[in-house]
C-alpha cells in the first residue's frame, strides 16, 4: 500500500512529466510554425503541408485558373490568360462574383438611396462590376511581370553555375524552385514538377510562357526549343539570355527614371479637374447654379471626358513601349 509520501511523490513526477511534454509539444508546434513561415515560396509551402507533389501541382494550377494539364479552363481565353498572368490565387468564378455583386450593391445604393438615374447606376454597375476587375487584374499582372523580369536573371545564372558543375536541366530548375522567392520561384517548381511528371523542357518552358507573360521567358522557350532541335552549348545560351535580360531591365529602368517627369504632369493634368470639381461641389454645391439642368451638359462633359483620356493615352504611349 502507498503511503502518503510515496503518493506525493508520484503526483510530483507525474506533474513534471506533464510539463516536459507540454513543453515538447509547444516547441514542435513552434517549430513547425517557423519551419513553414520560414519558406520562401507558396510551393514549398504547400508541399510543408506534406502534401503529394502530384496534388500540390494541381492545386497550384487550379488556383491560377488552370486545369490540371495546365490549360485555360474558360473559353474567353483571354480573360482566362489575364486571371492567370496576375498571380491571383483562389476561384475566378468567386472573383468576378465578387465585383458584379459589389457593382450591383452599389448601383442599388445609388438609385434607390442616392437617387441616380438608371443610366447612372448602370454605368456604376458597369464600371464596379466589370471595368474595375480589369484593372485591378492588368495592375496585378504588370507588377509580377516587372517582379519576375528581376528575378529572371539571377536564376538563369543559377541554372548556368549549376549545368557547369554537371547537373541535369530538371536538377537546376529544381533548384531554382528550392532558392528563389515568388512569382519566380513557384512558377519554376511548377516547371520542375512538369517536367517530372513527363512534360518535356520545352512545353514546360513554353506553359511557363503563358502563365507569366513576361517577353524573356518567350525567348527562353524558343531558345530551348532551337538547341533540343539543333544542338548547341545550352549553358553558353542561357548565360547570354541572361546578360540580355539584365540590358534589357537596366535600359527599361533608363527610361523610366528619364521619363518620370513626364509621368508626374500627365498625372497632375489629368487628376487636376477632377480635384477642383470635387472641392468646389463640396465646398459651393450651388456654385454652378442651373447649369445641370441644361440638356448640353452631358454630350459636353463626354467629349471633354473622352479627349482627356485620349490625352491620357497618347502621353501613356509615349512613356510605354516594347523594345
Amino acid at each position: 500500500m502507498l503511503t502518503s509520501q510515496t503518493l506525493q511523490y508520484f503526483i510530483y513526477v507525474l506533474a513534471a512529466a506533464s510539463v516536459i511534454l507540454a513543453t515538447e509539444a509547444l516547441y514542435v508546434s513552434y517549430a513547425k510554425g517557423r519551419s513553414r513561415a520560414g519558406t520562401i515560396n507558396r510551393r514549398l509551402k504547400r508541399l510543408a503541408e506534406d502534401a503529394p507533389a502530384e496534388q500540390t501541382l494541381q492545386g497550384l494550377l487550379r488556383e491560377r485558373g488552370l486545369t490540371e494539364s495546365g490549360d485555360y479552363i474558360f473559353g474567353a481565353v483571354a480573360l482566362n490568360r489575364l486571371y492567370t498572368q496576375s498571380g491571383i490565387t483562389g476561384n475566378p468564378l468567386r472573383f468576378a462574383a465578387i465585383f458584379i455583386l459589389a457593382g450591383l450593391a452599389v448601383a442599388l445604393l445609388l438609385k434607390l438611396l442616392a437617387g441616380f438615374s438608371a443610366i447612372s447606376a448602370l454605368i456604376a454597375f458597369i464600371t464596379v462590376g466589370f471595368v474595375l476587375p480589369v484593372l485591378l487584374l492588368r495592375r496585378s499582372r504588370n507588377k509580377r511581370i516587372m517582379k519576375f523580369a528581376k528575378q529572371l536573371p539571377n536564376a538563369l545564372d543559377m541554372i548556368v553555375r549549376s549545368l557547369r558543375a554537371g547537373h541535369p536541366v530538371s536538377v537546376a530548375v529544381g533548384l531554382v524552385a528550392r532558392e528563389m522567392p515568388d512569382p519566380l520561384g513557384t512558377e519554376f517548381g511548377i516547371v520542375s514538377d512538369e517536367i517530372t511528371f513527363g512534360l518535356s523542357i520545352e512545353q514546360a518552358a513554353r506553359k511557363l510562357s503563358e502563365r507569366v507573360g513576361f517577353e524573356g521567358l518567350h525567348l527562353l522557350s524558343v531558345s530551348l526549343s532551337i538547341q533540343s532541335k539543333t544542338g548547341g552549348n545550352l549553358t553558353e545560351i542561357l548565360a547570354n539570355l541572361s546578360a540580355v535580360l539584365r540590358e534589357r531591365q537596366k535600359l527599361r529602368m533608363k527610361i523610366r527614371a528619364l521619363s518620370a517627369e513626364g509621368r508626374f504632369s500627365a498625372w497632375f493634368i489629368s487628376l487636376f479637374p477632377l480635384v477642383m470639381f470635387a472641392i468646389l461641389w463640396l465646398s459651393a454645391p450651388s456654385y454652378y447654379g442651373a447649369v445641370w439642368g441644361n440638356p448640353l451638359i452631358f454630350p459636353v462633359f463626354t467629349i471633354f471626358g473622352v479627349w482627356a483620356l485620349l490625352g491620357d493615352f497618347i502621353m501613356y504611349r509615349m512613356i510605354n513601349f516594347d523594345f
